[in-house]
């Protein structure tokens, strides 16, 4: 049995309590008494809802109404309110407003994360004051501060982390609420799917800050009497205890800014996908909208092709669909011209029932493969528009040969894209190059200016560049050139093999950093690249070190990775495939702050670039560029 289950029921089964007022269910998953109710929520958590939740689903637990706790509401009196709201100061002091006005009957108070003693204090307090504490039925820490997006993929919803955490001026204090906040996101996460794993990670930095931290939570989570962990304490066999894998997006920088061509993150890159949901121009000029998530079939088996082949595939399913059609009206056609005698009438009827059951599924077939071809066309435009598929190929053409042909680089730079995919493309020329050649970054920098980019976040790069600060971090790699790093972290290579421009390096078993990594920490044998990692376990006793000492090496069928500053579908398809590929890891679950667009990361360098005061806003045309 897999100890970290399915995210998306165990997120699923946490909310349905919440909704019927924290009761024991039954077994067709609604309470026994059914109640009518209203649910207020924050902004927070209405996304942390939208993804899983409809609102036939809220219907179905007795929500007749649902509110943003900020706007102005009417009393209901006579019906149970039900709150999930962040912890914040804010909530409290609208929560005790609402209950001083009576606006409902009862007040059921369900919090994302655990909510700090102050605040409870304050609504304690309020509501006394006001004489409204008998409103408030119950409270409860629901540990849901994050979104679940798939079964094996959830943002901590935390904006901009990776700006926070490599801020030149901020200060200790700063960064250690970021941490705190980090770590809490991810204990929430724990905690719904009643697991405490073993951990491991880089040492240093925001990975090794995060771990730390998280491994005190448990430690304190466990000692106490209400121990949210179901796993029993015994199991010290690590076949049965999953391993979390904690990185920061220094890591492997350009996995997060690279063009890719794979269905699920070119619909995210290209068309916005947020909170499984995304707008595409429709064919009469409106906008319409649609839900990518489990509950579709195309999407669940084909969001992991490259782009063409999932072309091929909605041709194919169109012409199965029409087939299909073609059966049932032949079946219900009778015969060629003959009249009808009511000889074969039970034949007839019985063909008649076939059809009239199988037109539900034949529409909803037609409806998921008339959306994937309106989102395919859309991208298809997109695609020819910005020469994606032609960046995609010379970028990881880039990083399999540690640089690119000087002619070849400024074409691409002065040729389609927007001024983003250029800024992309210059950065991952960057990354990727061992040494940089003055005169060339040059050429590259003026090729930005003259499209108009900003070039803060290239400026920030070739900084962190110039001060050797190597991005494809491990622990030992910052004196080695970075072409070597690159060479052996993510194509497993060996020098002269990658300079000789081995191409086929990027076919379909090409892995990345991160990937490759947590698949040698799985299988748990002994490896110089990654023994150095820290190694910590929340419960075995804590060593003179002060790191959790565990004899749990490995193998462990079941991983979950977490990327703080920022994931990617692209790392994320690269982890699913993992678990097909090989034989130990059976289950991985990814996760971030947040989930982000290559535009997005480079956005965030580009703050970064001016909070060092490098690049800068773009030139008005009039002045001359330099």
């Amino acid at each position: 049995m897999l100890m970290f289950g399915s995210l998306i029921s165990a997120f699923a089964e946490c909310i349905i309590r919440m909704l019927n007022l924290n009761q024991p269910l039954n077994q067709s998953g609604t309470a026994n008494e059914e109640v009518y109710k209203i649910l207020i929520y924050d902004r927070f958590c209405q996304n942390i809802l939208s993804p899983l939740i409809h609102v036939k689903d809220l219907r179905k637990h007795g929500v007749t109404l649902y509110f943003l706790i900020d706007k102005d509401r009417k009393p209901v009196h006579d019906v149970p309110a039900v709150y999930f709201v962040q912890p914040t100061q804010s909530n409290i002091h609208r929560i005790i407003a609402d209950a001083s006005n009576t606006l409902y009957q009862t007040f059921h108070l369900n919090f994302s994360s655990s909510i700090p003693r102050k605040l409870l204090e304050e609504l304690a307090s309020g509501t006394l004051k006001s004489s409204s504490v008998e409103k408030v039925s119950k409270v409860h820490d629901q540990y849901l501060e994050f979104v679940t997006l798939e079964d094996n993929l959830f943002s901590l919803a935390q904006q901009s982390t990776y700006v926070q955490l490599n801020d030149p001026s901020a200060g200790d204090k700063e960064i250690e609420e970021i941490i705190e906040k980090v770590a809490s996101g991810l204990f929430c996460v724990l905690v719904t799917l009643g697991v405490a794993p073993v951990i491991r990670c880089p040492r240093g930095g925001p990975a090794e800050m995060v771990a730390t931290l998280l491994d005190q939570k448990l430690r304190d989570h466990l000692l106490s009497k209400n121990n949210l962990f179901t796993e029993g304490g015994g199991f010290m066999s690590s076949f049965q205890r999953p391993l979390l894998c904690i990185f920061d997006r220094n890591f492997e920088l350009s996995v997060g800014i690279q063009h890719d061509f794979r269905y699920r993150p070119l619909v995210h890159d290209v068309l916005g996908l947020k909170l499984n949901r995304l707008n595409v121009q429709g064919e009469k000029g409106g906008m319409q909208s649609f839900e990518l998530d489990g509950s579709d079939p195309f999407w669940s088996a084909n969001s992991s092709l490259e782009f063409p082949e999932v072309a091929v595939e909605i041709e194919t399913q169109l012409n199965k669909y029409k087939r299909d059609v073609e059966e049932v009206n032949k079946r219900t056609g009778g015969g060629s011209g003959a009249e009808f005698d009511g000889t074969d009438l039970i034949g007839n009827t019985k063909h008649l029932m076939n059809a009239v059951n199988s037109l539900p599924e034949l529409t909803e077939r037609k409806q998921v493969i008339d959306k994937h071809t309106n989102i395919a066309t859309a991208l298809l435009g997109q695609i020819k528009e910005r020469s994606i598929d032609a960046y995609t190929k010379k970028e990881s053409d880039m990083m399999v040969r540690g640089g690119i042909d000087r002619a070849e680089l400024m074409a691409a730079l002065k040729g389609k894209g927007t001024k983003m995919d250029k800024l992309r493309f210059a950065i991952m020329y960057l990354i990727s190059t061992e040494t940089i050649n003055q005169s060339e970054v040059e050429s590259v920098e003026a090729a930005l200016n003259e499209a108009e980019a900003d070039t803060s976040a290239f400026q920030y790069v070739k900084k962190i560049k110039s001060l050797n600060v190597s991005l494809a971090a491990s622990a030992n790699s910052a004196s080695r050139s970075n072409i070597v790093d690159w060479a052996e972290k993510l194509y497993g290579q060996s020098i002269s093999a990658v300079t000789a421009g081995v191409k086929n390096l990027l076919s379909s078993d090409q892995q990345l950093a991160v990937t490759r990594t947590v698949e040698a920490l799985t299988e748990g044998k002994p490896n110089p690249e990654f023994d150095s990692y820290l190694l910590l376990d929340p419960r075995a006793p804590k060593s003179s070190s002060g790191g959790g000492g565990s004899h749990v090496k490995g193998p462990f069928r079941e991983a979950m990775v977490f990327m703080i500053g920022g994931g990617n579908y692209v790392e994320y398809g690269s982890l699913q495939e993992l678990t097909q590929r090989q034989l130990t890891v059976k289950n991985v679950i990814y996760g971030a702050t947040e989930i982000l667009t290559g535009s997005e990361l480079v956005e965030q360098l580009g703050l970064l670039g001016k909070k060092m005061g490098l690049g800068g806003p773009v030139a008005s045309s009039s002045s001359s560029g330099h």
